[in-house]
């Protein structure tokens, strides 16, 4: 292992015990620390940030759009508890450092991204790295993705202005979803969703963040 993952799985390891009472634990799984320290960051962020790719903070992909910092990637993936049968549908591929991580947890991963050009050098890219159980799709994330629904797990990787019914009825029974909700420069808090077996969706707030809008047009120069 590297020093520069040495020491960003160090920084995670840090945050956790900083925000253990808002999300219940002292340490995330040892399987998602694997795939965090396995998958390389500085492969999925711009030439003139690699220095930076593993900090602990956010960086910006291009369109507006930013890859979040190994801390959120790691607890988002934590909260969603996957397994080596699980199927994942992730709403905002960026840059696909989320879907990688993803990958090396689940049994499939569908991603969908609004950007045009951002989902068609994140397949390349993923691609190249050979992360193979891998689908993306372009298209509006609010409306999720039917055609392979229904999912064990949905991430969301932007702030939703409210929880996307689509999303909820693509979600198995027993599953759950993690997504940040609220609006642009206002309170945002992350989300852990819960269907039982009964289809009975659960709430629960873990603790508050800062994403970029998930907005449901794209921007006239992607």
């Amino acid at each position: 292992m590297s020093k520069n993952i040495k020491e960003m799985i160090a920084d995670i390891e840090g945050e956790v015990l900083l925000t253990r009472g808002f999300i219940g634990k002292d340490q995330l799984s040892a399987k998602v620390m694997a795939a965090m320290a396995t998958v390389p960051r500085d492969k999925f962020v711009p030439p003139e940030l690699q220095a930076l790719a593993f900090s602990n903070g956010p960086l910006m992909i291009g369109h507006g759009q930013t890859i979040s910092q190994p801390y959120i990637v790691a607890l988002m993936t934590d909260l969603l508890e996957l397994t080596k049968e699980s199927t994942v549908l992730e709403i905002g591929t960026g840059s696909g450092y989320q879907t990688a991580v993803l990958s090396l947890l689940a049994k499939k991963v569908y991603s969908v991204e609004l950007i045009s050009a951002l989902a068609e050098a994140a397949k390349e890219r993923l691609q190249n790295l050979n992360f193979t159980n891998i689908e993306t799709h372009i298209g509006n994330g609010y409306e999720g993705w039917l055609e392979h629904a229904p999912y064990d797990a949905i991430i969301v990787t932007a702030a939703a202005a409210y929880i996307p019914p689509a999303l909820t009825e693509q979600l198995k029974s027993g599953g759950k979803m993690v997504i940040p909700v609220g609006l642009p420069n206002m309170y945002q808090e992350l989300l852990l969703i819960t269907k039982d077996q009964q289809n009975t969706i659960t709430t629960r707030s873990i603790l508050g963040v800062a994403f970029v809008p998930l907005v449901q047009q794209a921007p006239m120069d992607a």
